[in-house]
């Protein structure tokens, strides 16, 4: 949405364009464009907060064979739109939604398969009995002990559970503080996310999770931190089965947990019910140049990082 764009835009840096494909007067399909600069020029791929940046289509009409025929005269206006630009990189991933992209596969563009986990959220005690076993009673404990979800604008608390889960994991943070708290603050006001917390029976707060919402069925959880101290009390399935409760009772049919890695934090989302879906990043061979202004960038990183930690070591040896 272009809301959601203009949000991460003034957080985050960058622009974006939008180009729609048109038969007779009618949008057939397009894609956003978020325009990121780098110093090897402006480039469009997708960021943290932006895991999905791909085509969208129309829905059609006739017979399978006939969407399908405009689908793919869709997508190769499209492709031929996309290739003209002039984007040193040019990435985009698309939702388990549209994996039909044989027109960009044909025409030198790269498919790289990711996943993601989605939980239908339509029938909550299907939803509920396709949790794992562990998982519901944790849920069950937490709720016996007092535990509440509650949707608030407490973003520091939030923030501060997420640089901390953060830092336990090593991952990179998605924005500046004061950026980040701009952005969701934006995003709340135009009805476009949520924040949730898990508390316990003092108030405190012990984990969090920032999902997308909006107009459309299905929600997106973006960051979810929780409180190292609360990692075994059961505390991030709680609030995972809480939200999807919440976002079932306003009437949202799914929620994507963004994300299918082979890694402890997948096999934790694995548990919650969902289905594994595949999602396809499409790459366009990157220009002339551009890997290896990327690497001769990334070894002088790598360099002032070695040498930035040998003086640290320097300074702390005894004389």
């Amino acid at each position: 949405m272009p809301a959601y764009l203009e949000a991460l835009c003034d957080a985050a840096g960058g622009t974006y364009r939008i180009l729609c494909a048109e038969d007779d007067g009618r949008i057939t399909g397009g894609i956003a464009l978020f325009e990121q600069t780098s110093r090897l020029g402006t480039i469009v791929s997708p960021r943290l907060l932006l895991r999905y940046n791909g085509i969208l289509l129309a829905d059609g009409a006739g017979s399978p064979a006939q969407r399908t025929a405009a689908q793919l005269h869709t997508l190769a206006a499209l492709e031929e739109a996309l290739a003209k630009l002039a984007y040193p990189r040019l990435q985009f991933r698309c939702r388990s939604t549209l994996t039909d992209l044989r027109v960009f596969a044909e025409r030198g563009w790269s498919l790289q398969p990711s996943w993601t986990y989605v939980v239908e959220l339509a029938d909550l005690a299907a939803a509920w009995s396709r949790m794992h076993k562990d998982q519901r009673r944790l849920v069950q404990r937490c709720t016996e002990h007092g535990l509440q979800m509650t949707a608030s604008e407490d973003f520091d608390v939030f923030h501060d559970l997420h640089v901390q889960t953060h830092r336990r994991k090593g991952a990179p943070l998605y924005l500046p503080r004061d950026r980040f708290r701009g952005f969701v603050e934006t995003l709340q006001r135009n009805g476009l996310a949520r924040l949730f917390h898990a508390r316990l029976p003092s108030g405190r707060i012990v984990a969090s999770q920032l999902v997308l919402t909006g107009p459309h069925p299905v929600t997106h959880t973006v960051a979810a931190a929780t409180d190292a101290e609360a990692l075994r009390s059961g505390v991030s399935a709680f609030l995972r089965w809480k939200v999807f409760e919440f976002l079932a009772g306003a009437g949202y049919r799914a929620n994507d947990l963004t994300g299918a890695g082979l890694d402890s934090v997948t096999r934790f989302k694995g548990q919650l019910g969902g289905e594994l879906a595949l999602c396809l990043r499409v790459s366009r061979p990157d220009r002339p140049g551009f890997r290896a202004g990327e690497f001769a960038l990334g070894l002088a990183r790598r360099m002032k990082s070695g040498l930035t930690f040998a003086r640290g070591r320097t300074e702390e040896s005894p004389p």
